[in-house]
């Protein structure tokens, strides 16, 4: 089905920028007997159909994940919609592990999703056996074994620019998998703790907790570097590889261009979408 890129007639487009603790949630998407981030917010009045930038998986964090939905032009009063009673009422009827920031009427030929040109996601880790203190336990993943920093990054720069990324893509998404990877770096803060910054164009199914699991084999010297760019352009799942835990992954960037280019950026993502 093709996404439609402006709302039906009679319909106004609206962004939603919002965030959410993902510890207790099945990830975005919703499913039956499941709380998801989609389902806690589409149940909460409006029965709209929300369109998200990136579905993030169980256990995942957003401090700025964007969505949009279509509402009639006018509320059941004949009103004119007012974005900042929407913001206050849907923080008032959803969970407090979600907190809606800012509703936006959206430009002409916005879409959530295709009008993205990058996301970026930071995922930490807490190595050899570090503890964790309980406040910060939620977004913070451990490991038993020591990381070596250096060896990550030489690992991560192996990823770098487009590649077809079948190897940490989990089967069954739809589509290509070739995606554009401009950004995986790592750097010990001050509490000694990993951060890898990941940015793309876009990601596949557990494509960051994939790639996070292959370069700590490298950083722990499991493997050298050379297995990257190895399995990489064997295009096929591994075995020998972690896949990380959704907890230590958290979306903190959708990026959109200007709204003059935001049919053209659409129609690129949409016509990669449907290359195989």
């Amino acid at each position: 089905m093709e996404p439609t890129l402006n709302p039906e007639s009679g319909f106004l487009r609206f962004r939603i920028d919002f965030s959410y603790d993902g510890t207790n949630l099945s990830g975005w998407a919703k499913q039956p007997d499941q709380r998801t981030v989609q389902g806690e917010l589409e149940a909460a009045r409006y029965e709209v159909e929300l369109v998200v930038a990136g579905r993030t998986d169980a256990g995942v964090h957003a401090t700025a994940q964007v969505a949009h939905f279509d509402l009639p032009e006018q509320d059941k009063y004949g009103k004119a919609w007012s974005v900042q009673d929407l913001v206050y009422r849907l923080n008032r009827m959803i969970t407090e592990e979600i907190r809606v920031k800012n509703i936006t009427l959206a430009p002409p030929f916005f879409h959530a999703r295709f009008s993205a040109l990058r996301r970026t996601y930071i995922y930490k880790i807490a190595d050899g056996q570090r503890q964790v203190e309980p406040l910060k336990r939620f977004d913070i993943a451990t490991w038993y074994r020591h990381l070596d920093l250096s060896r990550l990054n030489e690992a991560s720069s192996r990823l770098l620019g487009e590649h077809d990324f079948a190897t940490f893509c989990k089967p069954g998404g739809a589509g290509t998998s070739i995606r554009r990877l401009e950004k995986f770096h790592w750097e010990r803060t001050g509490d000694a703790n990993l951060v890898a910054t990941v940015t793309a164009d876009a990601f596949c199914y557990s494509m960051v907790r994939n790639i996070v699991g292959a370069v700590v084999c490298v950083g722990e010297g499991r493997f050298e570097p050379e297995w990257i760019s190895a399995i990489l352009a064997n295009k096929s799942r591994i075995s020998e590889s972690y896949v990380f835990p959704g907890r230590g992954l958290t979306l903190i960037s959708v990026e959109y261009p200007s709204d003059s280019e935001l049919e053209a950026r659409a129609a690129i993502t949409i016509r990669r979408r449907d290359e195989d």
